[in-house]
């Protein structure tokens, strides 16, 4: 975590969990809701690596768990994600409840599975921006079935950072597609779902956490 950044927990409501919160005290000027992917925690190494980044750019970071998520954590045991409308209630619930505790510009997004989500719910909660980080445009080998219906609709100003080679929306692929103008994308040179670049091409995972920062940043900041 970055010198200044500070971070806390708050009981929540949705998942029966934890809120993290991350945050430079007297220096945010925006908030940003972040969820995680299908597969790990709101603590994640990748969730904390983003968090502490963002935080020390001025960016207060929310992260809450769905409640399959949140049971997982309790007792061990795996579990597949909630259907996409219990998903939904929560991301609504949680807005709701951020959004009368902070002042100033709230985005929503996630990792993953958590930012495609948001971006259902972008425009019906009024969100200021949406921001995604590694968007899963179709399921895994599943080019037939894209999940871009809604982009091409899509109201509020959006971010997606996604890797090059991305298995859920590859570059080439996601040229294909229509988009919304208010999306912008911002590409990571030969990176994986997870941001992780080939070794190949001289990049390291760090330097694309920190690339992401600062595009995600720039365009919460600088609105």
């Amino acid at each position: 975590m970055g010198k200044g950044v500070m971070s806390g927990i708050d009981r929540d409501q949705c998942g029966a969990g934890d809120w993290l919160w991350d945050r430079v005290d007297g220096m945010s000027q925006v908030s940003l809701i972040l969820a995680h992917g299908a597969g790990a925690p709101m603590d994640s190494s990748f969730m904390q690596q983003m968090a502490a980044l963002l935080a020390a750019r001025g960016v207060t970071v929310v992260r809450f768990e769905f409640p399959y998520m949140a049971a997982r954590r309790q007792d061990g045991g795996r579990r597949p994600p909630n259907p996409q409308a219990q998903l939904l209630a929560c991301w609504r619930e949680v807005y709701a409840a951020v959004r009368a505790q902070v002042t100033g510009p709230l985005a929503i997004g996630g990792k993953s599975m958590g930012g495609r989500m948001a971006s259902l719910l972008a425009d019906e909660l009024g969100a200021d921006a949406l921001v995604c980080l590694g968007y899963p445009f179709h399921p895994p080998g599943k080019l037939d079935k894209p999940r871009v219906a809604h982009l091409a609709e899509l109201r509020t100003r959006a971010l997606i950072v996604q890797g090059e080679r991305d298995a859920l929306g590859k570059r080439e692929t996601v040229s294909g597609y229509t988009l919304s103008p208010a999306i912008e994308l911002h590409w990571l040179v030969a990176a994986d779902h997870d941001l992780k670049p080939l070794k190949s091409s001289g990049w390291t995972h760090e330097q694309h956490l920190i690339s992401a920062a600062d595009a995600i940043a720039k365009f919460l900041l600088c609105a």
